[in-house]
């Protein structure tokens, strides 16, 4: 049965937090709110949790998952390091909602990866999202809480009615806001490369770097 764990998203009750991370560092399933939709978390260092997000989702392993970290030191430890320009776009827009592409750590699962050697991280301006991320100590996966081809969804009942038989729990914060994802950029070559545009406009994005 998934527990449900009410929550007010402005100001996340630690205890319900807590539950929620300890869930994820068992290798379960958490589905939580984000800035727009409701996401997936799993322990984004776990071989077997990742694995489970790519089933309950039913969505091909050729295709990398994003994660979320509490910090930037959170991100160095797990993820990978980050380049002078990755450095400079952490500092102005983190937390937001500016994803970064970056070498990937060694030890990450290699499933999260999507078949590569990137992954692409962010940490998040939402309270249930960075608060569950540092309570687990560890990042967590970020894919929308949808079965692969269905839409997402900014609402948790309907997570509960498409995936609540497959989830361990969900951080129940009511509606997200929905709108625009985050931005993505890459930045593991000589120049940023913009990804996908989203919340943040690519033209503020190269404003931050040395011209």
């Amino acid at each position: 049965m998934t527990v449900r764990i009410e929550l007010d998203p402005r100001t996340p009750d630690e205890a319900g937090v807590e539950a929620a991370a300890a869930i994820v560092r068992r290798g379960g399933v958490v589905a939580f709110p984000t800035e727009t939709l409701y996401g997936l978390a799993a322990d984004a260092t776990n071989e077997s949790a990742v694995s489970r997000v790519f089933e309950i989702k039913g969505r091909g392993r050729d295709v990398a998952i994003p994660v979320i970290a509490s910090d930037r030191a959170e991100v160095e430890q797990w993820v990978g390091g980050l380049t002078h320009a990755g450095d400079r776009l952490a500092d102005a827009f983190w937390p937001g909602p500016l994803t970064l592409v970056i070498r990937a750590a060694p030890g990450l699962p290699r499933a999260l990866l999507g078949g590569g050697d990137t992954v692409a991280v962010r940490v998040s301006s939402h309270p249930v999202a960075r608060a569950l991320a540092r309570a687990a100590a560890r990042p967590i996966t970020a894919t929308s809480a949808n079965r692969s081809g269905a839409e997402p969804t900014a609402l948790p009942g309907v997570v509960l009615r498409e995936l609540g038989s497959t989830i361990d729990a969900i951080l129940d914060g009511g509606a997200c806001a929905g709108g625009a994802p985050s931005t993505i950029v890459d930045v593991t070559g000589g120049a940023p490369r913009l990804v996908r545009a989203g919340a943040v406009p690519w033209d503020r994005v190269l404003h931050c770097l040395p011209r």
